[in-house]
This record gives structure tokens, C-alpha cells and sequence, in this order.
């Protein structure tokens, strides 16, 4: 049996991230079923998301300092337009990303980054030094050619939000810790 831990060091796994709203959200999982190969794994609706910067394990104490970050973020509402389609075979990931970083989405990037940064955080980057934004479709996926995304996905981001993760067998589980509005929503 676990020791109790105390409430500022439980563990919780994190991220932030961006929702699509429900028609996104329903375009996006329809997308990902027609082009997941046999045997892949097509990501649940509820768990689209594109990933703006995975923190990882914290305490409740770091999580709250999280919070206390991102409510100090500004940026600007502003649309998202999904309209590539991706493939690394080497984790076999099918993605919708952008053919063009929208610069509101990059400048809320680089203003979250800079304040992880300077309260010492250390944060994946997806796509490297820089961003890639993307929305993982299949897992587990083999695919050689990729079709060309005729219709683009897109959707209104009006917010940003904190949430943790929790990992099953067959697949993660979020929750939404805290939701961030951004500006001219």
C-alpha cells in the first residue's frame, strides 16, 4: 500500500492545449476513421486536441503555479485552419496539421513557452525548437501515400486550457483543469 501523499506532492500528468469545438471535433474523428489503416487506432472524438506544450508530471503545488501562468497569458482569439495531412511512420501517427502556423497561434505559443521558460518548467515542443501544430488522428497507423485535404477543418479558438492526463491500456483520458479565454472572445 502507498504512503498518503500530501496534496502538494501528488503527481499529475499535463498539458495545454486547444480544443476543437463540435463540428471540428466530428469532421476531425470522421477524417481519422476513413484514413486509419486496418489494425490502426483512431483517436475517440472527445480526444482530438492539438497540443501547444506537454509539461508532464507535477505536483499539485506546480500545478496551481500553472494555472497562476497561464491566467498572466495574452493573446488573441483567432480562427484555426486545419488543412494538410501528415504522416511519421516512425511512431505510425496520421495528423491534420496547418500548411500555415496562423500567427495568433504562434504568438500564444512563444507567450506560453516564455513564461514556462521563466518559472523554470521544462516542456516538450512538438515539432522540434519550434511549433508544428497538429491534431493526432490514428495511431498504430501504416500509411504510404497521404490524399490531399480537400476541405479544410477549421475552427473558432477562443480559449486554451490546462489539462491532465491519465493513461489507460487501451488509450488516455483528459480532463480539463482550467480553461484560459483569450482576447476578443
Amino acid at each position: 500500500m502507498n504512503p498518503p501523499e500530501s496534496e502538494g506532492t501528488h503527481s499529475h500528468r499535463v498539458f495545454f492545449a486547444l480544443w476543437p469545438d463540435a463540428e471540428a471535433m466530428s469532421h476531425l474523428a470522421a477524417l481519422g476513421h476513413a484514413l486509419a489503416s486496418p489494425g490502426s487506432r483512431p483517436m475517440r472524438p472527445h480526444s482530438l486536441h492539438l497540443t501547444l506544450a506537454f509539461i508532464g508530471s507535477v505536483t499539485s503545488d506546480q500545478l496551481a503555479q500553472l494555472q497562476h501562468i497561464a491566467e498572466g497569458i495574452h493573446a488573441d482569439a483567432f480562427e484555426l485552419r486545419l488543412d494538410r495531412l501528415g504522416f511519421w511512420p516512425q511512431r505510425g501517427i496520421l495528423w491534420a496539421g496547418c500548411e500555415q502556423t496562423p500567427s495568433p497561434l504562434r504568438r500564444l505559443f512563444e507567450a506560453l513557452s516564455d513564461a514556462l521558460t521563466a518559472a523554470d518548467f521544462r516542456f516538450e515542443r512538438h515539432g522540434g525548437k519550434g511549433l508544428l501544430p497538429h491534431v493526432t488522428l490514428a495511431r498504430r497507423s501504416r500509411c504510404p501515400r497521404l490524399p490531399r485535404l480537400d476541405t479544410p477543418v477549421t475552427w473558432q479558438v477562443d480559449e486554451f486550457a490546462l489539462v491532465e492526463s491519465h493513461l489507460h491500456p487501451s488509450a488516455a483520458s483528459y480532463r480539463t483543469v482550467a480553461r484560459f479565454p483569450l482576447a476578443g472572445a
